[in-house]
Protein backbone atom coordinates (compact mmCIF):
# COMPACT_ATOMS: atom_id res chain seq x y z
CA UNK A 1 0.00 0.00 0.00
CA UNK A 2 2.95 2.40 0.93
CA UNK A 3 4.82 1.78 -2.82
CA UNK A 4 1.13 2.55 -4.53
CA UNK A 5 0.85 5.89 -2.36
CA UNK A 6 4.62 6.82 -3.30
CA UNK A 7 4.19 6.09 -6.72
CA UNK A 8 0.73 8.23 -6.28
CA UNK A 9 2.69 11.06 -4.80
CA UNK A 10 5.09 10.82 -7.75
CA UNK A 11 2.69 10.45 -10.53
CA UNK A 12 0.93 14.08 -9.25
CA UNK A 13 4.57 15.54 -8.64
CA UNK A 14 5.09 14.89 -12.04
CA UNK A 15 2.48 16.13 -13.79
CA UNK A 16 2.83 19.16 -11.31
CA UNK A 17 5.87 20.14 -12.37
CA UNK A 18 4.58 19.20 -16.35
CA UNK A 19 2.16 21.97 -15.61
CA UNK A 20 4.13 24.83 -14.13
CA UNK A 21 6.63 24.71 -17.29
CA UNK A 22 9.32 23.61 -15.52
CA UNK A 23 11.21 22.56 -19.06
CA UNK A 24 9.95 25.65 -20.31
CA UNK A 25 11.57 27.84 -18.01
CA UNK A 26 14.80 25.76 -18.32
CA UNK A 27 15.11 26.26 -21.87
CA UNK A 28 13.86 29.70 -21.90
CA UNK A 29 16.92 30.59 -19.21
CA UNK A 30 19.35 29.05 -21.66
CA UNK A 31 18.06 30.86 -24.01
CA UNK A 32 18.69 33.75 -21.86
CA UNK A 33 22.28 33.04 -21.46
CA UNK A 34 23.24 31.94 -24.76
CA UNK A 35 22.05 34.86 -26.12
CA UNK A 36 24.01 37.22 -23.22
CA UNK A 37 27.15 34.92 -24.34
CA UNK A 38 26.43 36.33 -27.85
CA UNK A 39 26.37 39.96 -26.67
CA UNK A 40 29.50 39.31 -24.74
CA UNK A 41 31.37 37.60 -27.53
CA UNK A 42 30.26 41.22 -29.95
CA UNK A 43 31.72 43.70 -27.49
CA UNK A 44 34.51 41.34 -26.70
CA UNK A 45 35.16 41.30 -31.42
CA UNK A 46 35.13 45.32 -31.01
CA UNK A 47 37.34 45.69 -27.99
CA UNK A 48 40.08 42.76 -30.13
CA UNK A 49 39.63 45.31 -33.34
CA UNK A 50 40.77 48.68 -31.07
CA UNK A 51 44.18 47.84 -30.80
CA UNK A 52 44.78 47.84 -34.20
CA UNK A 53 42.61 51.11 -34.93
CA UNK A 54 44.70 53.02 -32.66
CA UNK A 55 47.92 51.55 -34.10
CA UNK A 56 47.06 52.58 -37.45
CA UNK A 57 46.00 56.21 -36.29
CA UNK A 58 48.86 56.86 -34.15
CA UNK A 59 51.15 56.79 -37.22
CA UNK A 60 49.44 59.10 -38.82
CA UNK A 61 48.25 61.57 -35.43
CA UNK A 62 50.87 61.17 -33.06
CA UNK A 63 50.06 64.09 -31.67
CA UNK A 64 46.70 63.37 -30.34
CA UNK A 65 47.92 61.55 -27.77
CA UNK A 66 45.49 62.15 -25.50
CA UNK A 67 42.32 60.68 -27.62
CA UNK A 68 44.52 57.45 -28.41
CA UNK A 69 45.20 57.53 -24.44
CA UNK A 70 41.61 57.15 -23.41
CA UNK A 71 40.12 54.83 -26.01
CA UNK A 72 43.02 52.38 -24.44
CA UNK A 73 42.20 53.06 -21.10
CA UNK A 74 37.98 52.83 -22.01
CA UNK A 75 38.93 49.48 -23.64
CA UNK A 76 40.89 48.12 -20.74
CA UNK A 77 38.08 49.52 -18.46
CA UNK A 78 35.23 47.50 -20.61
CA UNK A 79 37.15 44.57 -21.05
CA UNK A 80 37.87 44.10 -17.52
CA UNK A 81 34.46 44.26 -16.45
CA UNK A 82 32.75 40.61 -17.67
CA UNK A 83 29.27 38.95 -15.77
CA UNK A 84 28.45 35.73 -15.41
CA UNK A 85 24.94 34.53 -17.20
CA UNK A 86 24.05 33.67 -13.67
CA UNK A 87 25.14 36.92 -12.19
CA UNK A 88 23.05 38.95 -14.38
CA UNK A 89 21.34 41.47 -12.14
CA UNK A 90 20.30 45.50 -12.59
CA UNK A 91 23.75 46.90 -10.92
CA UNK A 92 25.86 44.67 -13.02
CA UNK A 93 24.65 45.00 -15.96
CA UNK A 94 24.51 48.84 -15.44
CA UNK A 95 27.78 48.79 -14.64
CA UNK A 96 28.63 46.49 -17.81
CA UNK A 97 26.61 49.03 -20.01
CA UNK A 98 28.48 51.87 -18.39
CA UNK A 99 31.92 51.14 -19.68
CA UNK A 100 31.02 49.44 -23.02
CA UNK A 101 29.55 53.30 -23.60
CA UNK A 102 32.32 55.03 -22.13
CA UNK A 103 34.73 53.05 -24.77
CA UNK A 104 31.85 54.14 -27.74
CA UNK A 105 32.74 57.49 -27.00
CA UNK A 106 35.96 57.12 -26.90
CA UNK A 107 36.09 55.66 -30.34
CA UNK A 108 33.88 58.48 -31.40
CA UNK A 109 36.19 60.65 -30.27
CA UNK A 110 38.86 58.80 -32.69
CA UNK A 111 37.21 58.67 -35.36
CA UNK A 112 35.99 62.40 -35.38
CA UNK A 113 40.29 62.88 -35.05
CA UNK A 114 40.68 61.28 -38.05
CA UNK A 115 38.65 63.36 -39.90
CA UNK A 116 41.91 65.89 -39.59
CA UNK A 117 43.93 63.32 -41.73
CA UNK A 118 43.08 62.62 -45.31
CA UNK A 119 45.99 60.79 -45.77
CA UNK A 120 44.54 58.61 -42.58
CA UNK A 121 41.19 58.09 -44.07
CA UNK A 122 42.65 57.24 -47.62
CA UNK A 123 45.01 54.79 -45.70
CA UNK A 124 43.31 51.15 -46.84
CA UNK A 125 44.25 49.53 -43.56
CA UNK A 126 42.60 52.36 -41.79
CA UNK A 127 39.27 52.00 -44.02
CA UNK A 128 39.22 48.01 -43.36
CA UNK A 129 39.42 48.64 -39.88
CA UNK A 130 36.38 51.24 -39.81
CA UNK A 131 34.19 49.49 -41.84
CA UNK A 132 35.06 46.46 -39.76
CA UNK A 133 33.95 48.46 -36.47
CA UNK A 134 31.54 49.37 -37.72
CA UNK A 135 30.26 46.11 -38.93
CA UNK A 136 30.67 44.76 -35.33
CA UNK A 137 28.55 47.97 -33.95
CA UNK A 138 25.70 46.44 -36.31
CA UNK A 139 26.34 42.70 -34.55
CA UNK A 140 26.59 44.59 -30.79
CA UNK A 141 22.79 46.10 -31.47
CA UNK A 142 21.58 42.90 -33.08
CA UNK A 143 22.70 40.64 -29.93
CA UNK A 144 21.58 42.80 -27.94
CA UNK A 145 17.82 43.25 -29.50
CA UNK A 146 18.25 39.22 -29.14
CA UNK A 147 18.97 39.05 -25.70
CA UNK A 148 16.13 42.05 -25.10
CA UNK A 149 13.76 39.32 -26.43
CA UNK A 150 15.00 35.98 -25.07
CA UNK A 151 14.76 38.12 -21.43
CA UNK A 152 11.22 39.71 -22.36
CA UNK A 153 10.08 36.10 -23.08
CA UNK A 154 11.59 34.60 -19.84
CA UNK A 155 10.70 37.30 -17.51
CA UNK A 156 6.91 37.24 -19.33
CA UNK A 157 6.97 33.17 -18.59
CA UNK A 158 7.86 33.41 -14.92
CA UNK A 159 5.30 36.09 -14.22
CA UNK A 160 2.40 34.17 -15.40
CA UNK A 161 -0.15 32.43 -14.07
CA UNK A 162 -0.05 29.77 -12.60
CA UNK A 163 3.92 29.00 -13.56
CA UNK A 164 4.65 31.99 -11.24
CA UNK A 165 3.62 30.18 -8.27
CA UNK A 166 6.91 27.54 -9.16
CA UNK A 167 9.52 29.56 -10.75
CA UNK A 168 10.44 31.41 -7.14
CA UNK A 169 10.77 27.61 -5.50
CA UNK A 170 12.52 26.59 -8.36
CA UNK A 171 14.76 29.45 -7.97
CA UNK A 172 14.06 31.49 -11.95
CA UNK A 173 14.73 34.92 -11.41
CA UNK A 174 13.72 37.99 -13.63
CA UNK A 175 16.88 38.88 -15.39
CA UNK A 176 17.78 42.64 -16.28
CA UNK A 177 17.27 44.52 -19.44
CA UNK A 178 19.73 46.78 -21.02
CA UNK A 179 18.30 50.27 -20.69
CA UNK A 180 18.88 53.24 -22.85
CA UNK A 181 21.82 55.59 -22.60
CA UNK A 182 21.75 58.68 -20.74
CA UNK A 183 20.58 61.71 -23.18
CA UNK A 184 19.30 58.82 -25.58
CA UNK A 185 16.25 60.39 -25.44
CA UNK A 186 17.50 64.10 -27.17
CA UNK A 187 17.96 64.13 -30.51
CA UNK A 188 21.59 64.96 -31.78
CA UNK A 189 22.05 68.72 -32.93
CA UNK A 190 23.73 68.60 -36.63
CA UNK A 191 24.65 72.00 -37.63
CA UNK A 192 26.64 72.70 -41.10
Amino acid sequence: MKKILMALVAIVAMTGLTSCNYNSLVEKQQGVDQSWAEVENQYQRRADLIPNLVNTVKGYAAHESKTLEQVTLARAKATSITIDANDLNEENLARYQEAQNELSGALKSLLAVTEAYPDLKANQNFMSLQAQLEGTENRVTVARKRYTEAVMDYNTSIKKFPTMIYAGWFGFKEKPQFKAQAGAEKAPEVQF
